[in-house]
């Protein structure tokens, strides 16, 4: 699985002369992906506008076209499914992420919660376990969660 994985990044988000640093890079960006699936299929429903707000987000975050956006959605769905526990997810956040990336990906998290116009507890759930493995405060949480509710209307 990581060799698919470090291949997608290598073709299509590093730049080439920062070879050294190309798996964490890749990592990273594959555990946002997986972060943001594992919310919008917390609640069993993974409908189309879920998936619009999925795609919106992994583009502004990582400036990429609808094949390469596709391609990474379903290496983060396979990689999600392989998944015992958001730690491996997680844990690549918290060590590559700065504090403003982490709020980000929180904000990104609650507005596909927020996608359907029903936010599940379950969803909810992974927020919040997503925000204490990645070190975020509770206000942030809250903060995160306001503005992605502002954002709706």
């Amino acid at each position: 699985m990581l060799s698919k994985i470090s291949a997608f990044f290598e073709r299509h988000l590093q730049p080439a002369d920062d070879a050294s640093n190309s798996l964490s890079h890749s990592q990273k960006h594959l555990a946002v992906a997986a972060l943001l699936i594992e919310v919008a299929m917390a609640d069993h429903v993974f409908d189309e506008r879920e998936m619009q707000s999925l795609k919106l987000h992994l583009k502004q975050k990582f400036s990429i076209d609808d094949s390469q956006l596709n391609e990474l959605i379903a290496l983060a769905k396979e990689e999600t499914s392989d998944a015992t526990s958001l730690h491996q997810f997680t844990t690549l956040v918290h060590q590559h992420c700065n504090s403003q990336e982490k709020f980000e990906l929180l904000v990104s998290m609650w507005e596909l919660a927020f996608a359907d116009n029903d936010l599940d507890k379950y969803e909810e759930y992974v927020i919040r376990k997503v925000a204490d493995l990645i070190y975020v405060s509770h206000s942030d949480f809250m903060r995160a969660k306001s503005i992605a509710k502002a954002r709706l209307v």
